[in-house]
């Protein structure tokens, strides 16, 4: 439920982009998790309506990167030039003004996250990513950005106490504590740090969008292509994340021999936090299972049996 007084927050920031704006209705989007995100509608001086998302980060992404909003939208700003699917960014407000955090106004696109993990869901999501990974990142201009190899390494030093190597959790810390950091064989990328279908939105089955980028960093791109697999595995089984792997190797050929320690990497969060996402006990035994088989796969091409 929208308050009266968020109603008028929103028609004075519709006015800061541009005065001639005003508020229509305000309404929260389903699917935020780390972030407060809004939709508007707007209608200029000469009737034409528009629609806009509003995003406002959560406390636990402020404390990683108190900036986090601002490298959103300048990162957002240069993927848009660059010509990717990706929602154009409107304004940024820190001033605290209207709200206590910074608010990030990107363009809203029609779409949904329905996935249905068909053939040519993969593909597109496999072409998607190769045309993230393909961009310079040094003509980007995105030096703002953390290095993923250092995020794994603060996530590795702040191992939980419970953790114990008779657990399959125990045995993915303590390889990753001991092989960190791993070579990387292929040339830094952008990475999008999320990289999974419910980032996406689709239109008449096409990608239209790639979303939620306050993860983005820039490191080895099997860091996307692990996460993304381990996603699929759940979304659509094994078949379904190889057939994605096929689809990006053919497009961005890459050195996979570091991919298992990626897949290790891609299963701590989950392994840790799976009981915290509201599963049903039957949907978090089936993901779980997936997980842990994911798991020994890996463990066993890094000869860890």
């Amino acid at each position: 439920m929208i308050s009266a007084v968020d109603d008028k927050l929103f028609g004075q920031l519709l006015r800061r982009i541009d005065p001639a704006l005003r508020l229509l209705r305000a309404w929260p989007l389903a699917g935020g998790v780390s972030a407060q995100v809004m939709g508007i509608e707007y209608i200029t001086a000469d009737g034409c309506t528009g629609r806009l998302v509003v995003r406002r980060h959560g406390d636990a992404d402020r404390a990683r990167n108190p900036r986090i909003a601002a490298d959103e939208y300048a990162l957002l700003q240069r993927l848009h030039a660059a010509g990717l699917a990706v929602p154009a960014p409107r304004h940024l407000d820190e001033s605290g003004e209207l709200f206590p955090d910074p608010v990030l106004v990107i363009e809203h696109v029609e779409g949904t996250s329905d996935f249905a993990a068909t053939p040519g869901q993969i593909a597109q999501l496999a072409a998607q990513l190769a045309a993230i990974h393909g961009l310079d990142v040094a003509r980007l201009d995105v030096a703002f950005l953390p290095r993923q190899a250092e995020i794994v390494a603060r996530q590795l030093r702040a191992r939980p106490a419970s953790t114990h190597l008779q657990t399959v959790e125990g045995r993915v810390w303590d390889l990753l504590e001991r092989a960190w950091p791993v070579v990387q064989r292929n040339p830094p990328a952008l990475l999008h740090g999320d990289y999974w279908p419910g980032n996406m939105l689709w239109r008449d089955g096409r990608l239209a969008a790639v979303i939620d980028w306050e993860d983005a960093a820039v490191g080895d791109p099997l860091a996307d292509v692990a996460n993304c697999r381990l996603e699929l595995l759940w979304a659509g089984g094994a078949e379904a994340a190889e057939l994605f792997t096929r689809h990006y190797c053919s497009l961005a050929p890459l050195d996979t021999a570091e991919l298992p320690y990626w897949e290790l990497c891609a299963a701590l969060r989950p392994l840790r936090n799976m009981s915290s996402w509201g599963l049903d006990a039957e949907a978090e035994r089936a993901m779980r299972a997936a997980l842990e088989m994911c798991v020994l796969q890996a463990l066993a091409r890094l000869g860890a049996e």
